[in-house]
């Protein structure tokens, strides 16, 4: 499975490394919020239907930043656009 190089992780930007060395990092802004039972959700809104969460802040991160890699991967494969406007 595919781990990504995680340069800078905060609870509103992520970057990453994409997987070839030939694009530069890209930088993608993020939604978190908490639901009413406590878990942390968060949103890349440029990216689709591109959704996770986490019982801790931390947790929901890690996991959005693998969620956005999961995604464009899926995105590139199928040929659609890798994001939106936002």
């Amino acid at each position: 499975m595919y781990r990504p190089n995680y340069e800078r992780l905060n609870s509103r930007r992520v970057t990453r490394r994409l997987k070839t060395d030939k694009l530069p990092p890209m930088k993608f802004s993020t939604v978190i919020d908490r639901d009413e039972d406590g878990i942390w959700v968060v949103e890349c809104p440029s990216i689709p239907g591109c959704v996770s969460q986490g019982q801790t802040k931390q947790e929901a991160l890690e996991n959005i930043a693998e969620a956005i890699a999961l995604c464009l991967e899926v995105r590139a494969e199928r040929g659609l656009p890798l994001t939106v406007e936002t």
